[in-house]
């Protein structure tokens, strides 16, 4: 890759920033960065007041890009999501119809608490997130670039919530849980008054970002890296504690996932301990298991893993 050095020392300047303010959670971190670098989104879930808000304005931040937070609500619309066409809003205008964008147009956009609202206005995001654009009345609008969206949602609280159905869930390249910082950092947050208080600087410019996602797709995976993560999904489609394996759609994401953090960590080729690592965040959520319980897939997961041997 021609461009390794520049492309580490943006990624570092773009990790730094983002840590200056998550503190003690580099791997949340790290995660999220190749969800955004292969053209991803992340769904956070965990509990409430642990930095998952911090954590999407920080990155929008550390962009120097545009940040909308949508809390979402059993109320909420399409409408009031992706924007709507009205009538004579400009001066002048008469009986012309112009387009009002929703918050949906920004390029890190926050979908709190997306488990809030209902399945209808759910849906209004998956053309968003796929297509990076939006229907409204037969015309198609194209959204800012980049382009992402962090999802939160409490797994504890069901009381008011409409569960992600797997083709939302599908939209998500990975799905993480903060957790509870270590006792130094949470010390740091203190001191600093908390995450209200919390400023980030401008490390990327929006166009840094795309040019840093167009050297993904350069990021070189061997053909036995590729064996070895077809192997494993795979074994996901015949694996008997699951339910449902993993799709075309989940292992292109395992695949994009691998270049982007082969690329964050300054290699431009894919090595088999980024298929394991990955594993998890990317599959966990797109698979479904058996057994009851929510760390079934992720376990069955683990022991498919530990049947492979890696080349």
């Amino acid at each position: 890759m021609e461009n390794a050095p520049e492309s580490a020392s943006a990624v570092d300047r773009l990790r730094a920033a983002i840590e200056s303010i998550i503190r003690g959670k580099p791997e949340v971190v790290e995660l999220t960065l190749v969800a955004v670098l292969a053209g991803g989104h992340v769904l956070l879930e965990d509990v409430p007041g642990v930095g998952k808000t911090t954590l999407a304005r920080a990155l929008a931040g550390a962009l120097g890009g545009s940040f909308r937070r949508v809390q979402f609500t059993s109320d909420l619309l399409p409408g009031d999501v992706i924007g709507v066409t009205v009538l004579g809003s400009a001066v002048g205008s008469g009986d012309t119809f112009t387009f009002r964008p929703g918050p949906l147009f920004a390029n890190v956009v926050l979908a709190d608490e997306l488990n809030r609202t209902t399945p209808r206005t759910q849906s209004a995001l998956l053309e968003a997130m796929s297509e990076r654009q939006v229907s409204v009345d037969g015309v198609t609008h194209a959204l800012p670039r980049p382009f992402v969206v962090v999802a939160t949602q409490n797994p504890e609280e069901l009381h008011g919530t409409y569960p992600l159905p797997d083709s939302q869930l599908d939209r998500f390249l990975v799905r993480l849980s903060m957790g509870y910082p270590d006792r130094e950092s949470e010390r740091a947050v203190l001191r600093a008054g908390g995450f209200r208080r919390a400023q980030v600087s401008q490390a990327l410019s929006p166009a840094e970002l795309e040019a840093l996602m167009a050297q993904v797709a350069s990021v070189a995976v061997h053909p036995e890296v590729e064996d070895y993560l077809l192997d494993l999904v795979d074994r996901t489609r015949s694996e008997p504690a699951l339910v449902r394996g993993v799709s075309t759609r989940g292992a292109t994401a395992l695949y994009q996932a691998c270049q982007a953090l082969a690329l964050i960590r300054g290699r431009d080729f894919a090595v088999p301990e980024d298929v394991r690592e990955l594993a998890l965040p990317v599959l966990a959520h797109r698979v479904v298991a058996r057994a009851e319980g929510g760390g079934a897939p992720a376990r069955v997961l683990r022991e498919i893993l530990s049947t492979l041997t890696p080349p």
